[in-house]
């Protein structure tokens, strides 16, 4: 199995509207992210600092992508 790219959450939320989601608010550093058909999930913007793996793994069930997707996306 392939690990988890690092990135931060900047970048995951560019891959996430490449990838057809919509940001429909903020809160502070935390953007929340939908998809159409209903799937949702939270990204933590902190500058500097890149998104962990455990944050990661839950981010991308939350999305339905695998770590393939997220990484073609990158």
């Amino acid at each position: 199995m392939s690990k988890l790219p690092r990135t931060t959450g900047q970048r995951l939320i560019a891959a996430l509207r490449k990838a057809g989601f919509r940001e429909i608010r903020a809160r502070g550093s935390h953007h929340f992210m939908r998809y159409p058909d209903g799937r949702c999930t939270v990204v933590p913007v902190h500058r500097g600092e890149t998104i962990g793996p455990g944050l990661m793994s839950k981010i991308l069930a939350d999305c339905e992508l695998t770590r393939r997707d997220l990484i073609d996306l990158l």
